[in-house]
């Protein structure tokens, strides 16, 4: 089975990458597909739309514009993948994982315990929680074949 899966969250790492070698790995037939992780470029997305003077008016075209990509890849997918880093608070993967839940998208997040509590209402909707990159693959590599 083709899966579409759209991977969301933390960009100062390298797990989309490690979950793709993973899964590529075991020959899954998986398409990825994500938000733009180049922080720069995502907060100049709508400058495209015309200069700003103020912050806030510059980040908020910004914000739509990546909404319209981030709304587009998660309708279009399976499941999506949100994780959470332990660093930074990545508000944009909770808005994700809420926009899955009202879509009723199956969504896995992936994140350390340390935050098992922050983050129990986004878990107790979340198909399935995972700690480790293996755990993600493994399900994945369960669903897919």
């Amino acid at each position: 089975m083709k899966l579409n899966v759209y991977l969301s969250g933390e960009i100062h790492t390298d797990w989309r990458e490690k979950i793709i070698q993973g899964c590529q790995a075991h020959d899954l037939d998986i398409m990825f597909t994500s938000a733009n992780t180049n922080h720069d470029k995502s907060d100049s997305a709508g400058d495209v739309l015309g200069k700003e003077d103020k912050p806030f008016w510059r980040d908020h075209k910004s914000a739509k514009v990546n909404a319209l990509r981030t709304n587009t890849l998660i309708e279009g997918c399976d499941i999506a993948i949100i994780r959470f880093g332990d660093k930074y608070k990545q508000w944009n993967a909770a808005f994700d994982a809420g926009y899955c839940a009202a879509l009723s998208k199956p969504y896995i997040t992936l994140h350390s315990e340390e935050l098992i509590h922050p983050l129990k209402e986004v878990d107790a909707a979340a198909h399935a929680w995972t700690t480790t990159i293996i755990q993600v693959i493994e399900t994945l590599k369960y669903i897919s074949k």
